[in-house]
């Protein structure tokens, strides 16, 4: 029997802005690699983004990081629409808007509960109009699920990685507890072996 993970391969199109292995959105210029995994159905993702948030974007804003969000439709089965995966295709569609930080900060803040329908495509528009994605390119996106398979390869990708819940956390490929303070002294403790 082969040990041979199976090879994912990589959809036909990928957001404005996602990683070289195309698995993520990159956020930020840093040395130091951080990468967050999430759902956005995820009720302990949304509880990651308020807690670590303000010192991500911290260490965005200081070149500190480069932040790279894993939006996975890891929770599928606990919506009757397969919003995570929803979700995760309107957040790439948000990215070629040039506002995937400020979507998936609006996502989260406007939650659906598990088990239910999750937002509809007109509401995760609405969204994106909050936030200024208001030209027509961005619905037509959204409408036609143009990143829906995107968001499998990043979802796949991510278990193959061995990713086992959302949210997770990684520091240079090394994971780590998902608060700021283990957040902060890994990425400390990274940049004093990556600049020393």
């Amino acid at each position: 029997m082969s040990t041979q993970a199976p090879h994912i391969s990589l959809p036909s199109r990928v957001p404005a802005g996602a990683s070289p292995s195309g698995d993520g959105i990159v956020v930020g210029t840093g040395s130091v690699q951080v990468d967050a995994f999430i759902d956005f159905l995820c009720p302990y993702c949304k509880q990651f983004e308020e807690r670590s948030g303000p010192l991500l974007d911290e260490l965005v804003a200081n070149e500190a990081i480069s932040l790279v969000y894993h939006p996975m439709g890891f929770l599928d089965g606990l919506s009757t629409t397969r919003y995570s995966s929803r979700a995760s295709a309107a957040s790439g569609c948000a990215s070629d808007g040039g506002h995937f930080t400020e979507y998936l900060y609006a996502l989260f803040a406007n939650q659906p509960p598990e088990g239910g329908p999750g937002l509809s495509d007109d509401e995760l528009i609405q969204l994106g109009q909050a936030v200024g994605l208001a030209d027509s390119s961005f619905a037509g996106c959204v409408r036609q699920g143009v990143y829906l398979d995107w968001s499998s390869y990043v979802t796949a990708t991510a278990i193959q990685r061995g990713v086992g819940g959302t949210p997770t956390v990684a520091v240079q490929g090394v994971a780590v507890p998902a608060n700021p303070r283990t957040i902060l002294a890994a990425v400390r403790a990274a940049h004093a072996s990556v600049d020393g």
